[in-house]
This record gives C-alpha cells, sequence and structure tokens, in this order.
C-alpha cells in the first residue's frame, strides 16, 4: 500500500444512520460524541497495537434510534476496543 503511512498504526471512522436521525444536527452530534469517547481511549490503544506490531482500521456504526449520552457511548466503545484487543490477542 503506497499511500499508507509507515508510523500510522490505527485508523478510525465514524457513521450515523440517516434513516434514525432525520436532522443533520443530531447525526452530527452522535459522531462528535463517539468520536471524543474514542480520542480519550485512543492512547492506550495505539500502544497495545504497537506492542503486539498491529495495524488497525475501524468503521464504528451507531445502529440505535435513541439519542445517547457520553457516558453511553464512553461505555460502549470501552467494550468494543477491549474485546477487539482480545481478539488480536488470540490470534
Amino acid at each position: 500500500m503506497e499511500n499508507e503511512k509507515e508510523g500510522e498504526v490505527l485508523q478510525a471512522a465514524f457513521s450515523v444512520s440517516k434513516r434514525h436521525f432525520k436532522q443533520a444536527v443530531k447525526r452530527n452530534r452522535i459522531k462528535r460524541l463517539m468520536r471524543e469517547s474514542y480520542r480519550l481511549q485512543k492512547p492506550r490503544f495505539k500502544t497495545f497495537l504497537f506492542e503486539n506490531d498491529k495495524r488497525l482500521s475501524v468503521f464504528f456504526v451507531y445502529t440505535a434510534s435513541e439519542m445517547p449520552s457520553f457516558n453511553e457511548i464512553f461505555e460502549k466503545t470501552t467494550k468494543v476496543l477491549e474485546r477487539i484487543e482480545k481478539l488480536l490477542s488470540t490470534r
């Protein structure tokens, strides 16, 4: 992959369904919450990947139909990243 940066270990993208949230303001708010939650947990996760010589691209998709709080997003993001760590550790 010629365009890939040599030092880049982790990439992430975020999406919210237009079906459940018609207003862009609400979709953008949820994406902001997801990005902030991810940003806070990224250093630990990035260290894990670097130590295990792994590269990863993740795509977070919010599928619920109700507006979440930051705490809900943070908890779910934590669970997802821990689950990914567990899967990568067993390989």
